[in-house]
């Protein structure tokens, strides 16, 4: 009450965040150079990795389900074959409060695949290494920067149809 008579904004309700449930929703990998059978001594991978995001609310009060996707390919840098691809779609169930309706779908798309993403790492450094190559492991993302990117890249094809319209 004191803050109030001072003339300070009440306080904000706490966020409150927690992880119920995560797992492999979807995945698959393909080694190619076994299949093929490409010598190791020609081997020089070069590796990108595409990642997307969705979210969406479940029917339980404050329950949301976060899925990261990922998806990366090999190839060879001599040659450009490919030498592997990795899809993996990883969810986790989130409870989550306190965040106000506006900030919600940032924050399942910053900070929850914040909490998934050691998780995602270890199984596609598993995946690989089990898969035949040398382990793989996801270099840290910013998931503030990905948001921010795809804020971008929708704002962009919005702008050519609204620039059409002849007033």
């Amino acid at each position: 009450m004191a803050d109030e008579a001072n003339g300070a904004a009440p306080q904000q309700a706490q966020v409150k965040m927690s992880v119920l449930a995560q797992f492999v929703r979807d995945m698959s990998f393909e080694n190619i150079v076994a299949q093929k059978g490409v010598a190791s001594a020609e081997v020089q991978p070069e590796t990108q990795v595409q990642v997307s995001l969705d979210a969406r609310k479940r029917s339980t009060e404050h329950q949301y389900e976060v899925i990261t996707k990922f998806k990366i390919t090999s190839t060879n840098s001599t040659n450009k074959a490919p030498l592997f691809l990795l899809e993996l779609d990883y969810a986790g169930i989130f409870h989550v409060e306190g965040v106000p309706e506006e900030q919600i779908h940032p924050f399942l798309l910053i900070e929850c695949p914040r909490m998934l993403f050691p998780f995602i790492r270890r199984i596609v450094s598993d995946v690989t290494r089990d898969g035949g190559f040398a382990p793989f492991y996801l270099e840290t993302i910013d998931f503030l920067a990905l948001y921010r990117a795809e804020l971008s890249r929708r704002a962009a094809e919005q702008k050519p149809a609204e620039g059409t319209a002849i007033s």
